[in-house]
C-alpha cells in the first residue's frame, strides 16, 4: 500500500472497531435485559446471564458488521472530502481507485471474518448456548424451588417441597401444572430425584399419585398411583425442535448439506436448512457491496455540504434497503427454493451498480449531478416551507395586534 492507502485503511479500521464495539455493545444490553429472570426469578448467578447473552453475540455480529462498515465507510469519505484531501488528490490526477484499493482491502477482511463468523463460530455458539440453557433447566429445581415455599418457575407451573437432603433428593414433593388450560394436572410424591440421560434432563418422581381433571368441571378428577414417574423437564419452555435434533443456526455446513438421514426432518425444517446456507454465504457479499456504493456515491470531490450530506443519507438508506430486502427475501427461500438465485442477486447487482459509477471516472457525472437535482428539490422545498410559515406568523401577529 502506498502512503496514503495505509492513511485511509488506518481511520477506516480505527473508526470500524470503535463503531462495531459500540453496536455489539448496544446488543449485550439488549440481550442481557431480555435474560435477567436468569437471575432474577430462576436463582442463576450473574455469571451464567454473562455467559448467555455473550454467547448470543455472534448471530448478532454477522447481521451488524456490513452495517458498521457503510457506516465508517461513509464516515471516513466524509470527513476526506471535509478536509478538501479527496479534492486535493483528484487535482493531482488521482482517481477513485485510489481510494477503493485500502477501502476494499478491509472488505475483504470483514467478508472472510463472516465468513468465520457464519460456518464456525456462530453454530459453536449456539450448541454451546443450548448446552448452557439445558443446564439452568437442570438446576431449576435444585436452585429455585426452596423447601416449604411454593415456587412458579413458569406461568402456570407451580412447585412444593417439603425438603431437600444433602444427596440432592426431594421429599415431600407437589407439582401443580395448568399450563394446558384445557387439563389441570396435580402430581404428588414422597420423594424425587433429577436425572440427566440422552442430553435431556427429567424428574423422577416415586411412590405418588397424580390428580388430572379436565376443563370440564363436572367431570370428576381422575386419581393415578404409581411407583415411579418421569416429568421431562425441557417441556418446561416452548422448544421449535426436539430435545435430540440440532436447529439450523446450530448446524455445522456440513450437517446443513448432508443431515442425517435417521433425523425425521419435515420439508420446513429442510427449508431453514437451505435459507440459513445461502444466507451464510450471500451474506458474505454485502461487506464488498456497501464499501463500493459508498465510494460510488461519496467517495468523489465535492465542495457543497448540503449536497454531500444528502448523498450520504441516500447511501445509507440504500445499503440498509439492501440488506433488508436479501433478509426478506430470505424467509421466501424457506418455503421456495426457487427465489435462492435472487439472495446473491441482491449483493451483485449493487457491486455491479457501483462499479459502473465508479469506472465512470473520479467525478461521478450521472450519480452526483441526480443526487445534486434531489438536494436541489429538498432545500427549494424547505424554503417554501419556511416562507409561508413567516407569512403565517406575520398575519397571525398581525391580527393580534390589531
Amino acid at each position: 500500500m502506498t502512503i496514503f492507502s495505509r492513511y485511509v485503511f488506518r481511520q477506516t479500521s480505527s473508526a470500524l472497531l470503535l463503531v462495531l464495539l459500540s453496536l455489539v455493545g448496544i446488543v449485550w444490553i439488549s440481550l442481557a435485559l431480555r435474560e435477567l429472570n436468569v437471575v432474577t426469578s430462576q436463582g442463576q448467578s450473574g455469571l451464567t446471564l454473562i455467559k448467555m447473552t455473550t454467547l448470543g453475540l455472534p448471530s448478532f455480529i454477522a447481521v451488524i458488521t456490513p452495517f458498521a462498515l457503510l457506516i465508517t465507510a461513509i464516515h471516513t469519505l466524509n470527513r476526506l472530502n471535509s478536509d478538501s484531501e479527496i479534492i486535493v488528490l483528484t487535482a493531482s490526477g488521482a482517481t477513485a481507485w485510489t481510494i477503493t484499493k485500502p477501502l476494499m482491502t478491509l472488505a475483504l477482511l470483514i467478508t472472510a471474518f463472516l465468513t468465520f463468523i457464519n460456518h464456525l463460530a456462530a453454530p459453536w455458539s449456539q450448541r454451546q448456548l443450548r448446552d448452557l440453557v439445558l443446564q439452568v433447566r437442570t438446576d431449576l429445581l435444585t436452585q429455585v424451588i426452596q423447601p416449604g415455599r411454593f415456587s412458579s418457575p413458569e406461568k402456570g407451573l407451580t412447585f412444593h417441597i417439603r425438603e431437600r437432603q444433602q444427596d440432592g433428593t426431594l421429599r415431600g414433593l407437589v407439582m401443580h401444572d395448568m399450563r394446558d388450560p384445557k387439563k389441570a394436572q396435580s402430581y404428588l410424591a414422597d420423594k424425587g430425584v433429577l436425572v440427566e440421560d440422552n442430553g435431556g434432563t427429567y424428574l423422577f418422581m416415586m411412590d405418588g399419585h397424580i390428580l388430572s381433571r379436565d376443563g370440564d368441571i363436572t367431570e370428576p378428577t381422575q386419581i393415578i398411583a404409581f411407583d415411579k414417574y418421569a416429568v421431562d423437564l425441557n417441556s418446561m419452555e416452548k422448544k421449535r425442535d426436539g430435545p435430540q435434533e440440532l436447529r439450523a443456526r446450530e448446524r455445522f455446513y456440513s450437517e446443513l448439506v448432508n443431515p442425517d438421514p435417521a433425523e425425521k426432518t419435515d420439508a420446513t425444517e429442510r427449508g431453514r436448512f437451505r435459507s440459513e446456507l445461502h444466507e451464510r454465504f450471500s451474506g458474505a457479499l454485502y461487506p464488498i457491496a456497501f464499501v463500493l456504493l459508498a465510494i460510488a456515491m461519496v467517495g468523489q470531490a465535492q465542495s457543497t455540504r448540503q449536497n454531500r450530506h444528502v448523498r450520504m443519507g441516500v447511501c445509507f438508506l440504500l445499503g440498509v434497503g439492501l440488506r433488508l430486502g436479501g433478509l426478506a427475501f430470505n424467509n421466501i427461500v424457506t418455503i421456495n427454493p426457487t427465489a435462492v438465485p435472487v439472495l446473491y442477486l441482491i449483493p451483485i447487482a449493487a457491486i455491479g451498480a457501483a462499479l459502473v459509477l465508479i469506472v465512470q471516472g473520479a467525478r461521478f457525472s450521472t450519480g452526483p449531478a441526480f443526487l445534486d437535482r434531489i438536494g436541489d428539490l429538498v432545500t427549494t422545498w424547505w424554503g417554501q416551507i419556511r416562507q409561508r410559515f413567516s407569512r403565517r406568523r406575520g398575519v397571525a401577529a398581525a391580527q393580534t395586534g390589531s
